[in-house]
């Protein structure tokens, strides 16, 4: 992992925690975000680290299993990292079904955190 570019190392390191948290008890994710954080959860907003603990925690499953299939991180201009991440998820005894997720992960009072994020089920209607 050396040889990546600290971006990158930086972002994978967040991904593989962020996933850890939900996957083992979602209670926890308050610690990545701060009051000033937004998601857009299947198209639904929430903003700041408590409505967005609120949304997650309250998702309608017992357990979730979540399976990276590619992740891509891009430094931004204000030193900020943008990650991508490509996967399927399994909760419950639902079917496995795939997802993206974008991260954008900000440095603040020396930790990363997650200020931005959109998650989407990756459904067709054909």
């Amino acid at each position: 992992m050396g040889d990546k570019p600290i971006w990158e190392q930086i972002g994978s390191s967040f991904v593989q925690h962020y996933y850890q948290l939900f996957d083992a008890d979602r209670t926890q994710l308050g610690a990545i975000y701060i009051d000033a954080s937004c998601l857009t959860w299947e198209g639904q907003q929430f903003q700041g680290k408590a409505a967005i603990v609120e949304k997650l925690t309250s998702l309608p499953f017992q357990k979730i299993q979540h399976s990276i299939t590619a992740q891509d991180h891009q430094p931004t201009p204000d030193s900020c990292i943008l990650s991508m991440v490509v996967g399927q998820l399994k909760a419950d005894d639902d079917q496995v079904l795939g997802f993206q997720q974008t991260f954008l992960l900000k440095n603040f009072q020396g930790a990363w955190v997650c200020t931005n994020e959109v998650f989407r089920l990756a459904l067709h209607n054909v």
